[in-house]
């Protein structure tokens, strides 16, 4: 069979530029249970899997009514907007990247979550400049290429509340002595794909 020809414009034809793409993710417990968030495609944009959510949220207990949570590297606000499903006071959704910022308001506005203040700055410095002992939970899942890690576990000891709990997630396992010097210890960690996730309380020393 003859092959057909190619058009003789084909080649002219310029590439199409690619439309920012979008995906999404839901919330898996509380007042918003299975509403589904749109997420932005950026580089480095990595919500957390549900997998992983659920089983983190099975650590920390189903019901965080009345904790003050802070998501430092807020990105797609998963975490952040899970906590507020499930009763939190206050959370604090921190991102720099000023397009997801944009989102994660319209997702405020979108669920009504009067518990929720996003605002766009820096994790590590929302972390430091936290009164001391004023939250009950820490999440930080900065990008994995970002140095990010040790600057902020660095803070958490002193802005964590006595019982308060940190979820970190990592390209890394974090051990007890690697997190000895922060006054942190690990709690719980599971390992699902390239992701580490640790659930972690101030060490007893």
């Amino acid at each position: 069979m003859k092959a057909k020809a190619s058009s003789p414009n084909a080649a002219k034809r310029p590439p199409r530029p690619r439309a920012a793409q979008t995906h999404e993710i839901r919330i898996i417990g509380g007042l918003w249970k299975r509403t589904k968030l749109k997420v932005a495609d950026k580089p480095g944009l990595r919500p957390t899997p549900d997998r992983v959510r659920e089983t983190v949220f099975n650590w920390l207990g189903q019901d965080l009514s009345g904790l003050r949570c802070l998501d430092a590297f807020a990105g797609t606000g998963a975490l952040g907007f899970e906590a507020a499903s499930r009763g939190a006071q206050d959370v604090q959704l921190v991102e720099y990247d000023g397009v997801l910022v944009d989102q994660l308001k319209k997702t405020q506005s979108q669920l009504q979550a009067s518990a929720v203040h996003v605002v766009r700055g820096d994790g590590v410095s929302a972390i430091r400049q936290a009164a001391p002992a004023s939250l009950d939970v820490i999440f930080i899942d900065p990008p994995f290429d970002a140095p990010l890690f040790e600057p902020a576990l660095g803070a958490c000891a002193r802005a964590l509340a006595p019982e308060g709990w940190v979820y970190l997630e990592a390209p890394t396992a974090y051990t007890d002595e690697l997190l000895t010097a922060v006054g942190l210890a690990v709690h719980r960690h599971l390992k699902a794909g390239a992701v580490h996730a640790h659930l972690l309380k101030r060490s007893a020393a």
